[in-house]
């Protein structure tokens, strides 16, 4: 179906992994000129791609969306191209982008499934996470007096508790499009809606309904031994379970190769975790009081395709960190400093 202004999550999440968020955007003619909604922006004006990206995500400008498109992709249909490469990367095979605004041309649209396969991946960085739940945001005006203020107009930040997120839409074809985020109790939950009259008051009764049947539920916990080998899980797995799926998990220990870097930092091997054909996730695992004791006790669970939803913190940086602790802890005695 027609998307209308959801386009915007792509485009907002294939800018800030492939922009500079401190660059300076220069407003081009094709830009300046774009029809529909906008935040004015004027011939040869610059902004910050990062204060770009709220007008982007809070006013849906389409000016914004050409300007940052031309910036990151060298020109609107190169930055498309990039756009159908992410879909593609995160299985949205019922998707295609034909610009990075979404007003109506043919050939340009996706599904609620593939939305929401975009939106939990979106939702795990931290720049894009921030932009979405923000209510109200300034931004310096080069060509007045006063600043800009944008207001968001997602509603549901002020009409649903616990709402942070996501985007509005709306072209005369595609109607009402809406993409809405919560977090209740450590949970995040998406809710995606194409051609809805009544969206505001169907994503809180989707919202609600979500977190009454889909609570985390803990698949296993930092500590807990492994069956008939000597070691012990390193992180904490939730999941939200509806009734009766905890009895169908099923689990694969993969052992760690001994030549591997992650060897030698004290990882033993990676449990993964599956409910029927699809993997929800995967734990590392350590000998008892090896490193897995530097690992953060922080709850991990995943949107469908597998990936690993707080696990976005990134397996090379806790490689990294981890072999820094072990250099700072020689160097200095084995006196670790506290928080690192």
């Amino acid at each position: 179906m027609k998307i209308a202004s959801l386009t915007k999550i792509m485009t907002a999440i294939v800018a800030i992994e492939h922009g500079k968020l401190s660059d300076m955007v220069k407003t081009s003619k094709r830009a300046a000129g774009r029809e529909g909604s906008s935040i004015y922006l004027k011939l040869g004006e610059e902004m910050s791609l990062q204060n770009m990206l709220y007008g982007l995500m809070l006013r849906s400008g389409n000016d914004v969306a050409t300007a940052i498109a031309e910036h990151v992709g060298g020109s609107e249909e190169g930055f498309v191209h990039m756009m159908n490469e992410k879909a593609q990367m995160l299985g949205m095979s019922r998707s295609q982008f034909m610009n990075p605004h979404g007003l109506d041309i043919e050939g340009h649209y996706s599904s609620a499934n593939d939305l929401a396969k975009l939106t939990a991946y979106a939702l795990k960085n931290q720049t894009f996470k921030e932009i979405v739940k923000t209510k109200v945001k300034s931004a310096p005006n080069p060509n007045e007096k006063w600043d800009y203020s944008w207001k968001n107009k997602n509603k549901m930040l002020t009409m649903y508790d616990g709402a942070d997120g996501v985007k509005t839409g709306y072209t005369k074809q595609a109607f009402r499009c809406l993409v809405s985020s919560a977090t209740r109790n450590g949970q995040q939950l998406a809710v995606v809606t194409l051609n809805d009259g009544d969206d505001w008051m169907d994503h809180q009764k989707l919202l609600n309904w979500g977190f009454a049947h889909y609570p985390l539920a803990e698949v296993t916990h930092k500590g807990q031994p492994v069956n008939g080998y000597p070691l012990a899980v390193g992180r904490t797995l939730r999941y939200p379970l509806a009734d009766g799926e905890k009895e169908q998990l099923r689990s694969r220990l993969v052992l760690t190769d001994q030549k591997a870097t992650s060897y030698s930092l004290g990882e033993r091997g990676t449990i993964e975790w599956y409910m029927g054909d699809m993997k929800i996730g995967a734990t590392p695992v350590y000998e008892p009081r090896s490193e897995r004791s530097l690992l953060p006790e922080k709850p991990a669970w995943t949107a469908e395709g597998g990936k690993d939803a707080d696990l976005s913190a990134k397996p090379w940086l806790h490689s990294f960190g981890s072999a820094l602790k072990l250099t700072l802890s020689t160097l200095f005695g084995g006196k670790e400093r506290a928080g690192w």
